[in-house]
C-alpha cells in the first residue's frame, strides 16, 4: 500500500510504502511539542517528491536524526535516522499522512524524555 502525505501547504510531499500498524507517541522535547505520532519504515520505502533544496532539517541532542520540516508552513512530515542496528529508517509523522483515520490505530508510548 502506498500512503501519500505532505506538510500543511503541500510544499513537501512524500509517498510511503507499507501498512500502518501501531503508532508511537514519544515524549521527547521535539515530538511532544510537535504532537507527532510516528510510524517507522525502512528508508528505501519513503519517496520524497520535493526537491532537496526545498526541505529544511533540524537536529539536536545526538544529531542522529534529521527532522525535516517545511520552511513555508513549519509542518514536520518525517524524519530520517538509523535504528540501533545501523539500518536507515524514516519516521513518518502519521498526522501528515493523507486520508488516514488515526483513531483506528493503537498508540504506544515511548519515554524519549528520559534518554
Amino acid at each position: 500500500m502506498n500512503i501519500n502525505g505532505s506538510c500543511h501547504c503541500g510544499n513537501i510531499k512524500y509517498q510511503a510504502e507499507g501498512e500502518f500498524g501501531d503508532l508511537l507517541s514519544c515524549n521527547c522535547s521535539i515530538c511532544s511539542k510537535r504532537g507527532a505520532l510516528l510510524w517507522f519504515i525502512p528508508r528505501p520505502q519513503l519517496t520524497i517528491s520535493t526537491p532537496e533544496q526545498d526541505l529544511q532539517s533540524y537536529t539536536f541532542n545526538t544529531h542522529k536524526i534529521k527532522h525535516y520540516f517545511c520552511p513555508k508552513c513549519g509542518c514536520a512530515p518525517f524524519g530520517i535516522g538509523s535504528d540501533g542496528k545501523g539500518n536507515e529508517m524514516a519516521a513518518i509523522n502519521a498526522r501528515c499522512a493523507d486520508d488516514v483515520d488515526l483513531s483506528e490505530f493503537k498508540i504506544n508510548h515511548f519515554d524519549g524524555k528520559s534518554l
